[in-house]
Protein backbone atom coordinates (compact mmCIF):
# COMPACT_ATOMS: atom_id res chain seq x y z
CA UNK A 1 0.00 0.00 0.00
CA UNK A 2 1.37 3.40 -1.00
CA UNK A 3 1.05 6.24 1.49
CA UNK A 4 0.79 9.91 0.60
CA UNK A 5 4.28 10.36 2.07
CA UNK A 6 5.71 7.67 -0.25
CA UNK A 7 4.11 9.38 -3.24
CA UNK A 8 5.81 12.65 -2.36
CA UNK A 9 9.28 11.13 -2.14
CA UNK A 10 11.57 12.19 -4.95
CA UNK A 11 14.17 9.64 -6.09
CA UNK A 12 17.68 10.58 -5.00
CA UNK A 13 19.73 12.17 -7.74
CA UNK A 14 22.54 10.02 -9.09
CA UNK A 15 25.72 11.84 -7.95
CA UNK A 16 27.40 10.88 -11.22
CA UNK A 17 24.61 12.40 -13.33
CA UNK A 18 26.54 15.53 -14.26
CA UNK A 19 25.68 18.35 -16.68
CA UNK A 20 27.04 18.85 -20.17
CA UNK A 21 29.68 21.58 -19.92
CA UNK A 22 31.20 21.21 -23.38
CA UNK A 23 29.81 24.53 -24.59
CA UNK A 24 31.07 26.65 -21.70
CA UNK A 25 33.99 29.06 -22.06
CA UNK A 26 36.69 28.52 -19.46
CA UNK A 27 38.98 31.36 -18.43
CA UNK A 28 42.22 30.68 -16.58
CA UNK A 29 43.57 33.58 -14.51
CA UNK A 30 47.28 33.04 -14.11
CA UNK A 31 47.25 31.05 -17.30
CA UNK A 32 50.87 31.91 -18.09
CA UNK A 33 52.08 30.10 -14.94
CA UNK A 34 52.86 26.39 -14.92
CA UNK A 35 49.63 25.18 -13.31
CA UNK A 36 47.30 27.50 -15.20
CA UNK A 37 49.04 26.84 -18.48
CA UNK A 38 48.78 23.09 -17.97
CA UNK A 39 45.08 23.25 -17.16
CA UNK A 40 44.42 25.47 -20.17
CA UNK A 41 46.23 23.01 -22.41
CA UNK A 42 44.35 19.94 -21.10
CA UNK A 43 40.92 21.54 -21.24
CA UNK A 44 41.46 22.92 -24.73
CA UNK A 45 42.78 19.55 -25.88
CA UNK A 46 39.56 18.01 -24.54
CA UNK A 47 37.55 20.38 -26.76
CA UNK A 48 36.77 23.15 -24.29
CA UNK A 49 36.98 26.76 -25.44
CA UNK A 50 39.69 28.32 -23.26
CA UNK A 51 40.90 31.86 -22.61
CA UNK A 52 44.18 32.52 -20.80
CA UNK A 53 44.30 35.59 -18.60
CA UNK A 54 47.34 37.51 -17.40
CA UNK A 55 48.07 40.95 -15.96
CA UNK A 56 49.72 41.71 -19.32
CA UNK A 57 47.66 40.86 -22.39
CA UNK A 58 50.84 40.42 -24.42
CA UNK A 59 52.07 37.64 -22.14
CA UNK A 60 48.71 35.91 -22.33
CA UNK A 61 48.65 36.14 -26.12
CA UNK A 62 52.19 34.75 -26.38
CA UNK A 63 51.30 31.78 -24.17
CA UNK A 64 48.09 31.15 -26.09
CA UNK A 65 49.88 31.17 -29.44
CA UNK A 66 52.47 28.75 -28.12
CA UNK A 67 49.82 26.33 -26.86
CA UNK A 68 47.58 26.59 -29.93
CA UNK A 69 44.35 24.52 -29.78
CA UNK A 70 42.29 27.67 -30.35
CA UNK A 71 43.24 29.14 -26.96
CA UNK A 72 42.92 32.93 -26.69
CA UNK A 73 45.06 35.25 -24.57
CA UNK A 74 43.65 38.38 -22.91
CA UNK A 75 44.27 40.54 -19.88
CA UNK A 76 42.71 39.24 -16.64
CA UNK A 77 39.70 41.55 -16.67
CA UNK A 78 38.68 40.76 -20.26
CA UNK A 79 39.32 37.05 -19.65
CA UNK A 80 36.95 37.16 -16.66
CA UNK A 81 34.25 39.03 -18.55
CA UNK A 82 34.26 36.70 -21.54
CA UNK A 83 34.29 33.41 -19.63
CA UNK A 84 31.48 31.32 -18.14
CA UNK A 85 33.78 29.55 -15.66
CA UNK A 86 36.93 31.19 -14.33
CA UNK A 87 39.76 29.12 -12.83
CA UNK A 88 41.99 31.06 -10.44
CA UNK A 89 45.56 29.76 -10.77
CA UNK A 90 47.54 32.81 -9.69
CA UNK A 91 50.42 32.64 -7.17
CA UNK A 92 49.24 32.73 -3.55
CA UNK A 93 51.19 35.94 -2.94
CA UNK A 94 49.01 37.80 -5.46
CA UNK A 95 45.75 35.95 -4.82
CA UNK A 96 43.94 38.53 -2.73
CA UNK A 97 44.94 41.61 -4.72
CA UNK A 98 44.12 39.94 -8.03
CA UNK A 99 40.61 38.93 -7.00
CA UNK A 100 39.88 42.22 -5.29
CA UNK A 101 40.72 44.06 -8.51
CA UNK A 102 38.46 41.73 -10.53
CA UNK A 103 35.44 41.75 -8.23
CA UNK A 104 33.14 43.45 -10.74
CA UNK A 105 34.42 41.46 -13.71
CA UNK A 106 33.81 38.18 -11.85
CA UNK A 107 30.32 39.08 -10.62
CA UNK A 108 27.86 36.35 -11.55
CA UNK A 109 30.62 33.99 -12.68
CA UNK A 110 31.35 30.47 -11.47
CA UNK A 111 34.85 30.81 -9.98
CA UNK A 112 37.07 27.77 -9.37
CA UNK A 113 39.93 28.48 -6.98
CA UNK A 114 42.87 26.07 -7.25
CA UNK A 115 45.43 28.10 -5.29
CA UNK A 116 47.45 26.39 -2.56
CA UNK A 117 48.77 28.69 0.21
CA UNK A 118 52.22 27.21 0.84
CA UNK A 119 55.49 28.28 2.40
CA UNK A 120 58.92 26.80 1.73
CA UNK A 121 62.01 26.50 3.91
CA UNK A 122 64.98 24.15 4.27
CA UNK A 123 62.65 21.39 5.47
CA UNK A 124 60.47 21.66 2.37
CA UNK A 125 56.90 22.76 1.73
CA UNK A 126 54.43 23.53 4.49
CA UNK A 127 50.85 24.74 4.57
CA UNK A 128 49.87 28.31 5.39
CA UNK A 129 46.46 29.12 6.88
CA UNK A 130 44.93 32.36 5.59
CA UNK A 131 42.95 34.52 7.97
CA UNK A 132 39.73 33.49 6.19
CA UNK A 133 40.61 29.79 6.62
CA UNK A 134 41.71 28.91 3.10
CA UNK A 135 42.40 30.45 -0.30
CA UNK A 136 38.91 29.43 -1.43
CA UNK A 137 37.29 31.12 1.56
CA UNK A 138 39.34 34.23 0.91
CA UNK A 139 38.05 34.19 -2.67
CA UNK A 140 34.46 33.83 -1.44
CA UNK A 141 34.92 36.77 0.93
CA UNK A 142 36.40 38.97 -1.80
CA UNK A 143 33.86 37.93 -4.46
CA UNK A 144 30.44 38.16 -2.78
CA UNK A 145 28.62 38.26 -6.13
CA UNK A 146 30.42 35.22 -7.59
CA UNK A 147 29.76 31.51 -7.08
CA UNK A 148 33.04 30.32 -5.61
CA UNK A 149 34.15 26.69 -5.65
CA UNK A 150 37.51 25.00 -5.05
CA UNK A 151 39.13 22.30 -7.20
CA UNK A 152 42.21 21.22 -9.24
CA UNK A 153 44.62 21.53 -6.28
CA UNK A 154 46.50 18.26 -6.53
CA UNK A 155 47.54 18.20 -10.18
CA UNK A 156 51.11 17.96 -11.43
CA UNK A 157 51.93 20.86 -13.73
CA UNK A 158 54.57 18.64 -15.34
CA UNK A 159 52.03 15.98 -16.32
CA UNK A 160 49.42 18.52 -17.39
CA UNK A 161 51.84 20.15 -19.83
CA UNK A 162 53.43 16.98 -21.22
CA UNK A 163 51.94 16.18 -24.67
CA UNK A 164 53.27 12.62 -24.37
CA UNK A 165 50.96 11.96 -21.38
CA UNK A 166 47.61 10.87 -22.81
CA UNK A 167 45.70 10.59 -19.51
CA UNK A 168 45.98 12.25 -16.10
CA UNK A 169 45.33 9.43 -13.63
CA UNK A 170 43.82 11.31 -10.67
CA UNK A 171 40.69 12.44 -8.87
CA UNK A 172 39.88 16.11 -8.37
CA UNK A 173 38.38 17.10 -5.01
CA UNK A 174 35.61 19.65 -5.63
CA UNK A 175 34.22 21.86 -2.88
CA UNK A 176 31.47 24.46 -2.87
CA UNK A 177 28.27 25.72 -1.30
CA UNK A 178 25.83 24.74 -4.05
CA UNK A 179 25.62 21.27 -5.53
CA UNK A 180 24.67 22.65 -8.94
CA UNK A 181 27.98 24.53 -9.02
CA UNK A 182 30.11 21.61 -7.83
CA UNK A 183 28.37 19.38 -10.38
CA UNK A 184 29.53 21.71 -13.15
CA UNK A 185 33.12 21.69 -11.87
CA UNK A 186 33.08 17.90 -11.50
CA UNK A 187 31.87 17.62 -15.07
CA UNK A 188 34.61 19.98 -16.23
CA UNK A 189 37.27 17.87 -14.51
CA UNK A 190 35.82 14.77 -16.16
CA UNK A 191 36.40 16.28 -19.60
CA UNK A 192 40.13 15.57 -19.16
CA UNK A 193 40.92 11.91 -19.96
CA UNK A 194 41.75 9.88 -16.85
CA UNK A 195 40.47 12.56 -14.48
CA UNK A 196 37.38 12.41 -12.28
CA UNK A 197 35.74 15.15 -10.22
CA UNK A 198 34.66 14.08 -6.72
CA UNK A 199 32.45 16.14 -4.42
CA UNK A 200 34.38 16.80 -1.19
CA UNK A 201 32.18 19.11 0.89
CA UNK A 202 31.67 22.80 1.50
CA UNK A 203 34.26 25.56 1.33
CA UNK A 204 34.89 25.37 5.06
CA UNK A 205 36.69 22.09 4.29
CA UNK A 206 39.00 23.63 1.70
CA UNK A 207 41.97 24.24 4.00
CA UNK A 208 42.92 20.59 4.40
CA UNK A 209 42.49 19.98 0.67
CA UNK A 210 44.79 22.90 -0.16
CA UNK A 211 47.25 21.86 2.59
CA UNK A 212 47.58 18.30 1.31
CA UNK A 213 49.66 19.63 -1.57
CA UNK A 214 52.55 20.06 0.87
CA UNK A 215 52.41 16.31 1.57
CA UNK A 216 52.28 15.49 -2.13
CA UNK A 217 55.34 17.66 -2.76
CA UNK A 218 57.20 15.69 -0.08
CA UNK A 219 56.11 12.39 -1.66
CA UNK A 220 57.16 13.58 -5.11
CA UNK A 221 60.62 14.51 -3.89
CA UNK A 222 61.14 11.22 -2.08
CA UNK A 223 59.88 8.98 -4.87
CA UNK A 224 60.81 11.18 -7.85
CA UNK A 225 57.20 11.07 -8.99
CA UNK A 226 54.23 13.26 -9.88
CA UNK A 227 51.78 12.00 -7.26
CA UNK A 228 48.04 12.55 -7.49
CA UNK A 229 45.05 11.23 -5.55
CA UNK A 230 42.41 8.55 -6.00
CA UNK A 231 39.33 8.27 -3.77
CA UNK A 232 38.32 4.63 -3.32
CA UNK A 233 34.93 2.91 -3.06
CA UNK A 234 32.93 5.50 -4.98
Amino acid sequence: MTTSEDAKKVPAKDPWDLPDVSGLVVGVLGGTGDQGRGLAYRLAKAGQRVIIGSRAAERAQAAAEELGLGIEGLDNAECARRSDIVIVAVPWEGHGKTLEALREDLAGKLVVDCVNPLGFDKQGAYALKPEEGSAAQQAAALLPESRVTAAFHHLSAVLLSDPEVAEIDTDVMVLGEKRADTDIVQALAGRIPGMRGVYAGRLRNAHQVESLVANLISANRRYKAHAGLRVTDI
